[in-house]
C-alpha cells in the first residue's frame, strides 16, 4: 500500500511562489511515474505536471508551462512541484497521484491519490 501525502499549500498573493512536496510513506514510489493534478471549486480534475521514474521524462500542462516545474528525489522517496508567477486562477486543491508504471499515462492509470494540499492565490 502506498500513501501518498502532500504539503506546502497556502494563501499566497499573485506572483508568489510556493513548492509542493508529495512524500510516499509506506511502499515507496521511487519507480513509479509521479503526477500532480488540480481541481478547481466547480471545475474538473486537470493534469498539472508529470515525471517518470527516474526524472528523464517530464510533461507539463501548458496552462502552467514556464512557471511550474517538477522534480523529484528518489532518496528522499519524494515529488516536488515548484509553482512560480503564481496567479489567482492557480487556486485549487492540488493532488500528488502515484501512476501503475514507470512512465507518464493517463488518469486511467492512476494507482494512489493524496488527499491533497489547498493553494489559494490572491490578486
Amino acid at each position: 500500500q502506498v500513501q501518498l501525502v502532500e504539503s506546502g499549500g497556502g494563501l499566497v498573493q499573485a506572483g508568489d511562489s510556493l513548492r509542493l512536496s508529495c512524500v510516499s510513506s509506506g511502499r515507496t514510489f521511487s519507480n513509479n511515474a509521479v503526477g500532480w493534478f488540480r481541481r478547481a471549486p466547480g471545475k474538473e480534475r486537470d493534469f498539472v505536471a508529470g515525471i517518470n521514474w527516474n526524472g528523464s521524462s517530464k510533461l507539463i500542462a501548458d496552462s502552467v508551462k514556464g512557471r511550474f516545474a517538477i522534480s523529484r528525489d528518489r532518496a528522499k522517496n519524494t515529488v516536488y512541484l515548484q509553482m512560480n508567477s503564481l496567479k489567482p486562477e492557480d487556486s485549487a486543491d492540488y493532488y500528488c497521484a502515484s501512476y501503475l508504471g514507470a512512465s507518464i499515462g493517463d488518469t486511467r492509470s492512476v494507482r494512489y491519490w493524496g488527499q491533497g494540499t489547498q493553494v489559494t492565490v490572491s490578486s
